[in-house]
């Protein structure tokens, strides 16, 4: 491994995930200090859709982490053609009310084909999807639904799926937006796990495209944030722990050979051909660059403008650098 890339090193996920504001003061989240803060009169009834495939293992720590917490919501597991086990676990899932249902399917359609059949099939007022390398924070729920009821500028909402450490807030200030009450680190599109949307803006913008294993949520995001929806982490960030980060101290990606054994199983690796360590941890300081110095409107990644970020992801990096010159 170059030495520009440093080992993964072992962090964990807080419930009182500690960030620092534009004051420089410390501010946390926390699930506690969550409850205190106005709410909408109505309950918020939230559907949660959880994608399995494979990774037995990760899907036990996700879900031990997501019932953790007293938040009431309704839950659907819906697996894609596991092979290791994760069928013959879910068959007999975790007990709690909360879990509505388990969906287990012989053919592996891909996430947004269970996207759609959950969030069209539910009356909640807010829907979400969640993976099963992912870990939450207890009161996720609770922050993002508030922000969604009482902000309608807002459009998918989700919770930070790197490091704290990753973030620089100098760099990324003028992206740290106040939107109603609420503070958003805005982007056009957000990570596919761990976030929440209101239901009426999915009916707003129809089903997501599906019919294959490799389509992701950006492109459906883009589409949000172009019709004048802010899409973004909440801030100050609340954490969920990616596991197929290679930082995260529960990532079976340790070397080249784990990247390579689980390409088939990991979006991202397969998507970019990611075949090592390397190219891994390139991959991911690549979309930190973005996140942090790419542009916040949509249009900026739509048409001419939008093919020449495609062709060349250093696009932005590139320009702030000569921007600073």
């Amino acid at each position: 491994m170059s030495s520009t890339h440093p080992q993964p090193s072992s962090s964990t996920v807080s419930a009182n995930a500690r960030v620092r504001e534009d004051d420089g003061a410390d501010r946390s989240f926390s699930p506690a200090g969550q409850k205190s803060r106005p709410s909408n009169p109505e309950p918020m009834k939230t559907c949660i859709v959880l994608v399995t495939y494979n990774r037995l293992d990760y899907t036990k720590k996700c879900l031990d982490a997501l019932l953790s917490s007293d938040e009431q919501f309704e839950l659907v597991i819906w697996d894609n053609a596991s092979t290791d086990g994760t069928r013959e676990f879910l068959a007999h899932p975790p007990k709690d009310k909360r879990i509505a249902r388990v969906e287990l399917f012989d053919k592996n359609l891909g996430p947004t084909y269970a996207i759609n059949r959950v969030w069209q099939s539910t009356d909640a007022t807010l829907v979400g999807k969640l993976d099963n390398d992912c870990l939450v924070t207890p009161g996720w729920i609770r922050a993002l639904g508030t922000a969604l009821t009482e902000t309608q500028e807002l459009g998918a909402l989700a919770c930070w799926h790197y490091r704290l450490e990753d973030f620089d807030l100098q760099r990324a200030q003028k992206k740290v937006q106040t939107i109603g009450r609420h503070r958003v680190f805005r982007h056009p599109w957000i990570c596919g796990s761990g976030f929440l949307m209101r239901r009426a803006l999915y009916e707003e913008m129809g089903p997501v495209p599906e019919g294959c294993k490799g389509i992701g949520l950006s492109d459906y995001f883009l589409r949000i944030a172009a019709r004048g929806y802010v899409n973004g982490w909440y801030y100050p960030f609340i954490l969920q722990d990616h596991m197929d980060d290679p930082y995260s101290p529960h990532s079976v990606l340790k070397d080249d050979e784990s990247i390579r054994k689980a390409a088939e199983v990991t979006y991202v690796l397969r998507e970019f051909g990611i075949k090592s360590m390397k190219a891994r941890l390139d991959r991911r300081q690549t979309v930190l660059d973005n996140l942090h110095i790419g542009p916040w409107e949509a249009e900026a990644y739509l048409g001419l403008r939008g093919k020449i970020r495609r062709r060349f992801p250093a696009w932005d990096r590139i320009r702030a650098s000569l921007a600073l010159s």
